[in-house]
């Protein structure tokens, strides 16, 4: 896919537009100004996409690759759809042949050629409801799901990196073989233990952080590639 050219300024928004509402608390006056100047917000909406997130997985997809020839594709964490919107377009999913599945507990738009789940991955039949959606084995498993924070790092850190484990054995339990996935983690290390598992049932594991991702954020994307199928040692992950 070719990158998003994110230097132009094509919203009719000048690039350095203060906020000026004094009503509002400094740091919100903060973050809406950073959001309004974000180039990849502005590049979002000039493309369609939902949020600026869809440039994160274009540019992983272009070093990478992780998208070219996907048949079918599991989002979980999704609101609000920028990635399945992707995953609609590449996999050729339609409301006919639906290739795409998303999970998330809050609420989304509809979009075409994605059933949408809105559930908690975390319950008992969420996994199963998902593989059949997209009426086999995915190609790929993208997980930006992360906690709600708390203010307190370490906490947040951890309950994090569980939602990713979950992913990743999900991943490894119905993944076709040569498949991908590509799951949000902190900087701070992700777990020995799981890195073990991935890299005992893929042929290539990598952090990576995308350009789009904030220079500020502590986010990291965990990518596993190449999944050598189901008849070697998943692993485990220890307690």
């Amino acid at each position: 896919m070719t990158k998003p050219t994110i230097a132009g300024n094509r919203t009719g928004r000048k690039l350095g537009q203060r906020v000026k509402n004094k009503k509002m608390k400094a740091s919100s006056r903060q973050w809406l100004h950073r959001h309004i100047n974000d180039p990849y917000v502005q590049r979002a909406q000039l493309e369609g996409y939902r949020a600026r997130a869809a440039f994160k997985l274009l540019e992983i997809d272009e070093k990478h690759g992780i998208l070219k020839g996907a048949r079918r594709i599991i989002d979980l964490g999704a609101a609000p759809g920028s990635w399945s919107q992707i995953a609609a377009k590449v996999t050729g999913s339609t409301e006919d042949d639906i290739r795409v599945a998303a999970i998330d507990f809050l609420e989304m738009a509809h979009l075409p050629g994605v059933t949408i789940l809105h559930l908690d991955f975390l319950e008992p039949d969420a996994p199963q409801r998902l593989v059949e959606a997209v009426g086999g084995e995915p190609d790929l498993v993208l997980s930006d799901m992360a906690s709600p924070t708390t203010g307190h790092h370490r906490t947040d850190h951890l309950r994090t990196m569980h939602l990713c484990e979950v992913a990743a054995h999900f991943a490894v339990e119905v993944l076709a073989e040569g498949g991908h996935f590509l799951a949000k983690t902190f900087q701070g290390g992700t777990e020995r233990d799981l890195l073990n598992m991935l890299k005992q049932n893929f042929r290539q594991v990598v952090h990576v952080k995308p350009g789009a991702s904030r220079a500020e954020s502590v986010e990291m994307f965990l990518l596993a590639k190449g999944f050598k199928g189901r008849n070697v040692d998943h692993g485990t992950i220890s307690a």
